[in-house]
């Protein structure tokens, strides 16, 4: 018998684990004595009480044999370390080269020792035109900065903006829409004095499809392009600095983008002068929903997806501990030369350079966070996060990966649990707080956060509220308010979870959904204006009454 003519009816295996982890027993009441101890505040919990930790997949990733291996290959030198080029180079063939990489990662783990070589293949390329100078040109005119996180990225960005945007039209403000900002995005924008709004269509969002399931993936995470429009015509487009598409789309369910949505939105934003950003965190996992679903993408490789969807964007910021890169890692890029170099760069009179935009984000990358080849991480995260971008573009992983996701959510399905968000994401699940509370617990009442709590109490298990608590529905504009999804969200660490870990958390959660009404609501006491208050605030639970 041919055995690829006749495969098993079961997914073959991709991975096996060398290390493991004991999880302690804990009891319930030894859970509401660290809760109250924390004031309910669930990233104050401590992460060694818990039975599964779903509350991020953000750095906290299993990292794989090659990963680890490439750790001690790392160079901690202070200045132009290895895998600063490296590096730069993988992001080049993972972002940009499609399927005709040079992967010179391997230089360094075969121990070249012809530096001809290396100056020729590593040291002294000259790259310029894209994402990633290299060379003298990423010297001239930087436009690729590392650093330790995504916020960090985003944080070097919005500042430089509102600092540019605030010396050209003081006391103005300004507007940032995206297809779904996530918290610390949405913090960032807060804090630069301007206003984050989120157009998708949450309608399609809500539908549930027949039995569960639908024939191909509706990507319902793509931004609302007509809203787009009307909002940059409605407020002028000298009042909308930049637009920002998330890939995939977190805040809304961590729903994929299609490939002929980025280039609309590209079109949209280019059409009015604005430039279009990439938060590129899961590009990955995105990459594979328009494989698998998107019409005349099944034959493309995951790198060549890539390619098309960064085409498309000015520029980007990424947290790289997402989508199983590694366990730190972040970068903000700008095209060479584009449409954000030209918005946010001065010129003078003959047109050349007064303030180059790129070397004013250097000068803060520096200032916060180090030398600019290494930009606050070490050598060994730097080449654990090279190899891990490679190995990002396997479609088996992704494929594992997706369907893990999809296993948790349909259980919840099958379970009966009312809001499971279908289909399931590429990195959590999330349920609909107001579906699965039967539409009966007021907006202010935070019972997402007091669902979190309970299921941290009763069963062990950390998930992240990404609702009306964390987005903070209480200070938004009415049309700001219903752009908010009130969900909570359960990520999947990459290699971590198994299906016994699944089973768990689908009968905890059916368990604690037939007693909804037992779980308490939730006051902020302290801290609630302050900026991202969901990881710092102090609350208290009060009955449902």
């Amino acid at each position: 018998m041919n055995h690829e003519e006749y495969p098993l009816n079961v997914a073959t295996p991709r991975s096996f684990t060398y290390v493991t982890r004991d999880i302690p027993r804990v009891t319930a009441a030894q859970r509401e004595r660290a809760l109250k101890a924390t004031h309910y505040n669930e990233f104050a919990f401590p992460a060694g009480m818990l039975t599964v930790d779903m509350l991020s997949d953000s750095g906290t990733t299993a990292m794989t044999d090659v990963q680890w291996s490439a750790m001690f290959l790392g160079d901690e030198s202070y200045g132009r370390n290895k895998g600063y080029y490296v590096l730069l180079d993988a992001l080049r063939d993972c972002f940009e080269r499609g399927n005709d990489q040079k992967h010179v990662i391997d230089l360094v783990r075969t121990n070249c020792k012809d530096i001809d070589r290396m100056m020729d293949e590593l040291y002294l390329c000259e790259y310029e035109g894209g994402l990633f100078n290299g060379g003298a040109a990423q010297m001239e005119r930087p436009n690729t900065f590392i650093l330790p996180q995504g916020r960090a990225a985003e944080a070097v960005l919005f500042e430089l903006v509102r600092k540019i945007l605030g010396q050209r039209h003081p006391g103005k403000v300004f507007t940032i829409p995206s297809n779904g900002h996530f918290d610390t995005t949405e913090g960032n924008i807060k804090q630069m004095g301007s206003i984050p709004r989120n157009l998708y269509n949450k309608e399609l969002l809500w539908e549930v499809p027949e039995g569960g399931t639908y024939e191909k993936n509706p990507f319902k995470g793509n931004m609302d392009t007509e809203k787009l429009e009307e909002l940059i015509v409605k407020l002028g487009p000298e009042n909308v600095p930049l637009v920002y598409t998330t890939i995939t789309n977190n805040t809304v369910c961590g729903q994929p983008v299609s490939l002929a949505n980025l280039r609309e939105s590209s079109r949209i934003a280019h059409k009015y002068g604005i430039p279009f950003m990439l938060d590129a965190a899961r590009w990955a996992e995105n990459a594979y929903f328009i494989k698998v679903n998107e019409e005349g993408c099944a034959d493309k490789s995951i790198a060549e997806i890539a390619k098309e969807m960064f085409a498309c964007c000015d520029g980007f910021t990424a947290s790289l501990k997402k989508d199983g890169h590694a366990n730190m890692g972040g970068i903000l890029a700008f095209r060479d030369r584009g449409l954000f170099w030209k918005n946010f760069s001065d010129f003078n009179e003959d047109g050349t350079v007064k303030n180059d935009v790129g070397i004013q984000l250097k000068v803060k990358q520096i200032s916060c966070y180090g030398n600019d080849s290494y930009g606050g991480m070490s050598g060994r995260d730097i080449m654990a996060l090279a190899a891990g971008l490679y190995e990002c573009q396997n479609f088996d992983y992704l494929d594992q990966r997706v369907k893990q996701c999809e296993y948790l959510a349909q259980g919840f399905y099958k379970a009966g649990v009312k809001g499971v968000v279908l289909p399931a994401g590429g990195h959590g699940v999330y349920i609909n707080m107001d579906e699965f509370f039967d539409n009966k617990r007021a907006p202010e009442s935070f019972a997402g956060q007091g669902f979190s709590i309970e299921l941290i109490r009763r069963y062990g298990i950390r998930t992240a509220e990404l609702g009306n608590y964390s987005m903070e529905y209480d200070l938004k504009t009415p049309e700001q308010k219903a752009e908010v999804c009130n969900v909570v969200r359960f990520a999947i660490n990459r290699s971590q979870l198994t299906q016994e870990h699944m089973d768990y958390v689908i009968a905890a959660v059916k368990a604690l959904y037939e007693d909804r009404e037992s779980i308490p609501n939730v006051r902020i006491v302290k801290g609630h204006d302050l900026p991202m208050r969901h990881f710092h605030a102090f609350l208290e639970t009060y009955p449902n009454e």
